[in-house]
């Protein structure tokens, strides 16, 4: 709600001018001798319950005039948006080597998906969707603009249920697969990766070609340090411990995979260099958006007018009646 006039306010300072007024004003008296001896006795009750009542309905309508002057209003807003449109698959790696601890203190799944999470929920009008991979793909969910679903998806992903490998091509065509049919203005793979492609029939530079010939743009993003990095390994007997180990990353055909579709190819080394990436593509890959809004605007003067005169009405009916003051 919101009042149309404010200026009408500022008659709240003359409410305690009417009252100074009217406690200044004399009363009807009538001439005794002597007063003496009836400043002694207590004001009856019934008086003290008429000026507190009938100040305070005086008040209340006062406040209640000012308030339906100052024409109290609701708005309601309504909003078109005209959107190019922008379809986004995010791809992510499910592979064994995602559990290496080198982004402490979480492996690289883990981040990779909190930093896909804040990602997703930094867009507004793009349909964004989920593919998984190791030795095969599938998709975790189609496009959506429905990103609560999208995030519990993501968050139920985990390692050990498709069966371990790096099936990139494979991974590419599926998405692909997925974006093919849309009509979005500007189409878009993130593709997360820490390996090379050793597993799936379709090669990756086969499967970036395809994606351009459907107008679709890939990023990759090769995480992980180089060199030995800590693996977690369960041992029956003494529980878990960390061994190093080293992972292969294919950094030459995930920049070839990028530049073949006019994207870019990144290298996250940490949690933060991750993040500042998803950053780097949300600038880049912005939808562009025109917003038409109607406002409506309804009078509400009434809920304020009407309890006003019914104060009013209340106080002269109760002052010439139930309350009347005989001098």
């Amino acid at each position: 709600m919101l009042f149309k006039d404010l200026w009408c306010f500022v008659l709240f300072l003359s409410i305690p001018l009417i009252f100074i007024f009217e406690k200044r004003r004399k009363p009807a008296t009538l001439r005794f001798s002597t007063l003496s001896r009836i400043k002694l006795v207590n004001r009856p009750l019934r008086i003290q319950i008429r000026e507190i009542l009938l100040k305070g309905l005086r008040l209340l309508a006062l406040i209640c005039f000012i308030l339906a002057l100052a024409r109290p209003q609701s708005v309601s807003s309504e909003r078109e948006y005209e959107s190019e449109g922008l379809d986004i698959m995010i791809t992510l790696d499910l592979s064994g080597s995602m559990q290496a601890m080198d982004f402490q203190p979480a492996n690289r799944l883990e981040v990779a998906k909190e930093e896909a999470k804040k990602f997703i929920l930094g867009r507004q009008h793009d349909r964004i969707g989920l593919v998984v991979f190791a030795s095969q793909s599938y998709t975790q969910c189609p496009l959506t603009l429905d990103y609560d679903v999208l995030i519990h998806l993501l968050e139920e992903v985990e390692m050990g249920r498709i069966k371990d490998g790096t099936a990139i091509g494979l991974a590419i065509a599926n998405a692909v697969n997925r974006l093919r049919d849309s009509t979005a203005k500007s189409k878009v793979i993130i593709l997360i990766t820490d390996g090379a492609n050793n597993a799936g029939n379709i090669d990756p530079l086969t499967a970036a070609e395809i994606a351009k010939g459907f107008g679709i743009r890939i990023y990759t993003i090769g995480v992980g340090k180089e060199g030995l990095v800590p693996f977690p390994v369960d041992d029956p007997l003494f529980g878990r411990r960390y061994v190093q180990a080293e992972v292969e990353m294919d950094e030459p055909s995930l920049k070839k995979i990028a530049a073949t579709t006019g994207g870019i190819y990144f290298r996250a080394r940490d949690a933060e260099s991750l993040e500042e990436i998803y950053r780097t593509i949300d600038k880049l890959e912005k939808t562009k958006l025109k917003v038409k809004e109607y406002s409506t605007f309804d009078e509400l003067f009434p809920y304020f007018l009407i309890p006003g005169l019914l104060s009013l009405i209340l106080g002269v009916a109760l002052e010439n009646t139930i309350l009347l003051k005989i001098p």
